[in-house]
């Protein structure tokens, strides 16, 4: 059976009711700290749940999807975005070498770029397939031992290697603050080390805390729970 929605308060909701009320909260997010609601890409994350359960979001106007895994995406993702042009899809899970051609085909962003050899790999497939996803090099920035993503220490050097020698084009940042932490700190640090190399893009916040992310300059936001309901 379909997974019941839920919207913030954790009530039932319809996808239509569920999606707009996360827009409404995006706009008024931005709305207090000057920005326009327009600048923020709203993601909706929908990794777990099948063609038949996203259908009703993508009829109500979203186009932009998160996935964590790679082939769970090419089992579902291939037929939905032909029958919705426009359809953006973005890796926002850990990616293994042996999946970067992959990757790299059915994807339009990666947000997960952490280490040389992904980097590399990443490289090698735009270069073989003349695909170019945009790219996010994910930051630690927790420093958390089980999560993915470079090291704050090595971040600065990671990103200056992705551009010189690999001749990335690196559009932005991406974080996922430690679940026992308050988010607003590695938020900043985020957006630090996006200023120092001229970055604009900054992946961060998700169901519990998109509106404090877009505050502090978000302007990816990955929401699941929100839209679709708990899984």
């Amino acid at each position: 059976m379909p997974r019941k929605l839920a919207h913030k308060n954790g009530m039932n909701s319809a996808p239509h009711q569920a999606l707009r009320d996360v827009r409404l909260r995006i706009e008024r997010a931005a709305h207090s700290v000057g920005r326009s609601g327009q600048d923020i890409t709203l993601i909706a994350v929908s990794k777990t749940f099948t063609a038949a359960e996203i259908m009703p979001v993508l009829q109500n106007g979203q186009m932009e999807f998160g996935e964590n895994r790679v082939q769970e995406a090419a089992g579902k993702w291939p037929g939905l975005k032909a029958k919705f042009a426009g359809v953006e899809l973005h890796l926002i899970g850990p990616l293994q070498t042996n999946k970067a051609a992959d990757a790299v085909g059915l994807f339009d962003a990666i947000h997960t770029l952490d280490r040389p050899r992904i980097a590399e790999a990443i490289a090698r497939e735009m270069a073989k397939q003349g695909r170019k996803p945009r790219l996010f090099v994910q930051v630690n920035t927790g420093d958390e031992e089980q999560k993915a993503g470079i090291s704050v220490a090595a971040a600065d050097h990671f990103i200056e290697d992705c551009r010189a020698r690999l001749a990335l084009s690196i559009e932005g940042l991406m974080c996922i603050p430690p679940l026992s932490e308050n988010p607003e700190r590695h938020f900043q640090l985020l957006a630090d080390i996006a200023r120092r190399h001229g970055l604009k893009g900054l992946s961060m916040g998700m169901s519990g805390d998109f509106e404090l992310a877009i505050k502090l300059g978000a302007t990816h936001i990955r929401v699941g729970s929100a839209i679709f309901g708990t899984r």
